[in-house]
């Protein structure tokens, strides 16, 4: 996992996606995936709830050819677009193995019509359900009746055609109500396999001009496009710029150390020099080890110096995995440098619980 702009990006390509998926729907353990674009990455700026249901998930596939390109710049080694709607394509392509999905949300009788195609078509996807709720509030579409009819079509996966920001936040509160082991939010993919949407063609996806077919198709879409944009423009002068000029500049890596102690309730690991993708690795074994071990983590970032994208994806993912075993990641010794570092990464809110 890496950090970027304040969301955890997985560097994977669908041969692994699809692995992962299916030893989550073997063994029947729920797996979140998430795939931010630009308007998750504007959203979770503004919204900790939204932010939240993101830094949760198992998965943060990179949706979005500008996020693509940012990436790049600050050395986060994402290579490979992976979209809901691609997602969701590959798994219809399969032969060899097949996932039974639910579909959730939609407009009209669209989620029937895919699902009735889907079943016609002896794809990967078997579709064992279906369920328009309407357009009620969150906690108006997580009725006991609509988990209960979810839960008992044995689905493997869970395919929510709901917004973003209200899908989000119905996955991350009926997380523990919901046996269904994939869940993952897919927007306007099921306008795409209904064909009430024809989506851009390969050429634009690729060049990061599909927002202009999708206003073409959806011209309602520009309102959203035009403030994303503006948004973005901002995020890319007065965040991504100073990065990329820092790590240009710090081109001198000062060696990474790690030393561990004991500390009260927990363990405490003081670090220094460059905590960068070529040296962090090392740091992997003390995280996994206070995981298991349902320790309290302290890190001391006193002596840092510099800290890139995998660093950042490091202290998110521990702060999750510490979290779900119900003890804490504290950050301490934070210097006013790095402190600007975590500001322009927009992984400040990670200082919260010194």
């Amino acid at each position: 996992m890496h950090g970027l702009l304040g969301l955890p990006v997985d560097a994977i390509d669908f041969k692994a996606l699809l692995a992962k998926m299916d030893e989550a729907a073997a063994k029947r353990r729920p797996f979140l995936i998430s795939t931010p674009n630009v308007n998750f990455l504007i959203k979770s700026h503004s919204s900790d709830s939204f932010r939240s249901s993101i830094l949760l998930s198992d998965l943060c596939l990179v949706d979005g050819m500008p996020l693509i390109w940012i990436a790049k710049l600050l050395r986060v080694p994402i290579r490979e677009r992976v979209a809901g709607s691609d997602l969701f394509g590959r798994l219809k392509a399969r032969t060899g193995s097949q996932l039974r999905v639910f579909l959730l949300g939609g407009t009209g009788d669209l989620v029937e019509r895919v699902g009735q195609k889907l079943n016609a078509q002896q794809c990967g996807l078997e579709c064992v359900g279906v369920l328009n709720p309407g357009f009620g509030s969150v906690e108006e579409l997580s009725s006991p009746d609509i988990i209960a009819q979810i839960n008992e079509s044995g689905a493997d996966l869970l395919a929510v055609f709901l917004n973003a920001e209200k899908a989000q936040a119905w996955l991350l509160l009926n997380h523990d109500r919901l046996t269904v082991p994939i869940r993952a939010q897919f927007g306007a993919t099921i306008n795409f396999e209904a064909g009430t949407i024809q989506r851009a063609p390969p050429l634009l996806r690729s060049t990061g001009f599909e927002w202009l077919w999708r206003i073409k198709e959806e011209p309602y879409l520009w309102r959203r496009y035009w403030a994303d944009g503006k948004a973005l423009l901002q995020i890319l002068l007065s965040c991504v710029l100073p990065l990329a000029i820092a790590a240009w500049v710090t081109r001198r890596q000062v060696q990474f150390a790690i030393c561990p102690s004991e500390h009260d309730d927990g363990v405490k690991l003081e670090l220094s020099g460059s905590a960068t993708a070529d040296a962090v690795e090392a740091l992997l074994p003390y995280v996994q080890r206070a995981i298991e071990d349902r320790n309290r983590l302290i890190v001391d970032l006193g002596a840092v110096e510099y800290a890139d994208g995998r660093f950042f994806g490091v202290l998110v993912e521990a702060k999750k995995q510490l979290a779900r075993r119900g003890v804490s990641l504290t950050i301490t010794g934070v210097s006013p440098r790095l402190r600007r570092l975590f500001r322009l990464n927009r992984f400040e809110f990670l200082l919260s619980d010194r």
